[in-house]
This record gives C-alpha cells, sequence and structure tokens, in this order.
C-alpha cells in the first residue's frame, strides 16, 4: 500500500489545529483524516521549525526551506572551491617542472 503525500500546506494547517486552536493531536488528526502519529510528527516539526531550528528533512515553514536551500547552495559552492584550489595547485605543480 502506498503511504499518502500530502502538501506542506496541509501539514501546516493541520498541525496548527494543535499549536494555535487548542485541539488535541488525536481529535486534529480524526478531523483532517491522518494517523495520529503523523499529526503529533507535523506539530513536533513545526514547532522546532518556529524555534528556529532547521529539520533533516523537507522544512515546513517557507523561512526553514529558504535556510535549507542557502544551506544546499553553500555546500556546491565550498566543493566547487575545493575543485577549483584542486586544479590550481595542479597547474602550478606542472607550470614549476622544469622544460627537457
Amino acid at each position: 500500500m502506498k503511504k499518502p503525500n500530502y502538501s506542506t500546506e496541509f501539514k501546516v494547517d493541520s498541525a496548527n489545529l494543535v499549536i494555535n486552536q487548542g485541539y488535541s493531536a488525536k481529535d486534529a488528526a480524526e478531523a483532517v483524516g491522518v494517523s495520529e502519529s503523523a499529526m503529533r510528527k507535523w506539530v513536533n516539526k513545526l514547532q522546532q521549525e518556529k524555534q528556529g531550528i532547521t529539520p533533516k528533512g523537507k522544512a515546513l515553514t517557507a523561512e526553514q526551506q529558504h535556510i535549507q536551500a542557502l544551506e544546499a547552495k553553500i555546500k556546491r559552492l565550498e566543493r566547487e572551491k575545493d575543485i577549483l584550489k584542486k586544479a590550481t595547485a595542479l597547474l602550478m605543480s606542472d607550470s614549476i617542472k622544469p622544460s627537457v
């Protein structure tokens, strides 16, 4: 059986039933038709993101999604910089060798 795929907006709206509207996780889960464990996971994730904790998986809030995108860009740029350093070192070592 394939696991349902819920949109980020749906997860945030559902978690906000618990966080902002005082529903219990069980009642909110029943109201939107998801498992209680999924609801608890979404609530915990959203609460952590609101505290500034970047999640390991896909972020729910726009701010954390932006942070994840920037972190990915930094990693890519660092890899590119390392490649350029190695290429420069290789080219310099070739130019230092005496001609025969």
